[in-house]
């Protein structure tokens, strides 16, 4: 085959960082080529050059073997080149329809031609397996379908170079398994298409070809079927990394959070918790396993102290005896509850703070931190770069306390949240909602490690995830939630046991999740 993409000794610099550095990579037409590293490995940064949004310090760039001068995005997308951000795009309160033509509106006889533009959209949707609703409302879809719609955009737009940057991180395993399907439907029709991730089981089962990245340059280029996850896994981090985790035995038989026939109505009236049910004990981590949409939201929220306005909600939730109902979220960490939310953007970090005040929100009145007219600086700048160092926070810019979180991937933004709430002093319930949800190999390692350091210290822990594997390697006993109930309850003993076939354990837990 000959090749779509060409970047001849790439490099770009902010400051004195590589972010790049010498990056020559070769990408054939009509293949699926994925790119991993570690987070801050310049993945994405390499991805923003062939895409216009960074012009390179060095090095060439050529599509179907034409130079090319790329100084905007539009410059990409006239040439074909068309990319999925991380964090999608769209606008919540148009529609589909509205959101893929918006910025190339079809016009005939001086009129907006909404009819060819549907007619269009159907095609391309009927065409890849692409299926939304033209009509409905962004706001309304769910993730993977508001993916389906970036994708779209780009077709629409005759994109035959798509980079897709993390885009498994948000979705179902059944949204998974139909994005692979689109994604291979694409190349087999002559389309090239560039991931950019993190989830090697993945690579090794839709990739053609796979770089590796390391601290902006690039490793190594393989054909898929020439390599495996220890191997990736060793080339990205420079080092060999374990897939399995070595836990003792520490629950005990005090309990600390205790949810008895909760049930939780929203503002519209439907029955998100349908009196749910379960115990977590001190130094046990109890594992939710569920397909996303099914109560975990609510129950985060309910937890929290964050419940929705016009929800009503019953039942009860103790920590330690101590109802957390009507608590605020303050009044809720004050009792030694940490949270770790799904959605870091909305609920746990503010963008345009930097990585300091990240770092410190919701602890900034704890006695190590708080002065009596402000704050111990000292402590504070001490606390900052320890957290930094231990979990390996990088950006593309390098790294400073005082930059921006905004400037940092998704992984490093996770990092920050992990330190922040894997550290606060005096836990006693830890409850952590995807905990790894865009974090390289290499940092997964590390936060399960800290998790199960936690867990040692007798801290209770509930872990949500869309993860299976991460649910098993890390539980000690595992929830199937199911239209808000717990359908099924694996045991400790049950759980030890099937550990020792992860396909197999995940197996059965899907048989009680949909």
């Amino acid at each position: 085959m000959s090749a779509a993409v060409e970047l001849k000794h790439i490099s770009k610099k902010f400051g004195e960082f590589y972010a790049n550095k010498h990056v020559s990579l070769t990408v054939e037409r009509g293949s699926i080529h994925a790119i991993v590293g570690e987070n801050g490995a310049g993945k994405s940064t390499l991805m923003k050059i062939l895409y216009g949004m960074y012009l390179p310090d060095e090095g060439e760039i050529f599509i179907d073997g034409q130079r090319a001068i790329l100084r905007s995005p539009a410059d990409a997308i006239r040439l074909g080149v068309g990319m999925v951000h991380q964090h999608f795009m769209l606008v919540p309160t148009l529609s589909v329809l509205e959101n893929v033509i918006l910025g190339s509106e079809p016009v005939h006889n001086f009129r907006l031609d909404i009819a060819t533009a549907r007619q269009t959209l159907r095609s391309l949707s009927s065409q890849f397996g692409l299926f939304v609703e033209p009509d409905a409302l962004v706001s309304s879809l769910s993730v993977g379908e508001e993916q389906r719609v970036e994708i779209l955009k780009l077709l629409y737009r005759n994109a035959r170079i798509l980079i897709l940057d993390e885009p498994t991180a948000v979705l179902t395993p059944l949204e998974v398994q139909q994005l692979f399907s689109t994604l291979k439907a694409l190349a087999a029709k002559g389309n090239t298409i560039l991931v950019i991730t993190h989830k090697l089981d993945e690579v090794l089962s839709f990739s053609d070809y796979v770089s590796v990245m390391r601290q902006g340059e690039l490793v190594k280029t393989l054909p898929t079927t020439e390599t495996d996850k220890h191997t990736l896994a060793r080339l990205m981090v420079g080092k060999d990394v374990l897939f399995s985790l070595s836990k003792s035995a520490t629950a005990t038989n005090d309990t600390v959070l205790n949810v008895h026939a909760l049930t939780y109505i929203d503002a519209k009236g439907v029955r998100r918790l349908d009196q749910l049910s379960f115990s977590i004990a001190a130094g046990e981590i109890y594992g939710i396993a569920g397909v996303e949409g099914n109560g975990q939201s609510e129950l985060l929220k309910t937890l929290w102290g964050m419940i929705d306005e016009g929800a009503r909600v019953s039942g009860e939730i103790s920590l330690l005896g101590i109802s957390l109902l009507n608590k605020t979220p303050r009044e809720i960490a004050q009792l030694g509850v940490s949270h770790v939310p799904e959605d870091r953007l909305r609920y746990a970090v503010v963008p345009s703070y930097t990585i300091a005040e990240n770092l410190v929100f919701g602890r900034h009145h704890e006695p190590s931190f708080s002065a009596r007219f402000g704050f111990r600086l000292d402590a504070l700048h001490a606390f900052c770069h320890e957290m930094i160092q231990k979990f390996d926070v990088r950006s593309a810019k390098g790294i400073s306390p005082s930059e921006r979180i905004e400037n940092l991937s998704g992984g490093n933004q996770q990092k920050v949240v992990s330190a922040r709430e894997l550290s606060r002093p005096n836990l006693k319930l830890l409850i952590l909602a995807q905990p790894t949800r865009g974090v390289d190999i290499g940092a997964i390692e590390f936060i399960h490690q800290r998790i199960l350091d936690v867990r040692s210290q007798g801290v209770a822990i509930l872990l949500i995830s869309a993860e299976l594997e991460e649910i098993i390697m890390l539980s000690d006993r595992i929830g199937c939630l199911y239209k808000g109930n717990i359908r099924y309850e694996f045991s400790y003993e049950e759980t030890l046991r099937l550990r020792e076939s992860v396909m197999e354990f995940e197996r059965k837990i899907g048989e009680y999740i949909t």
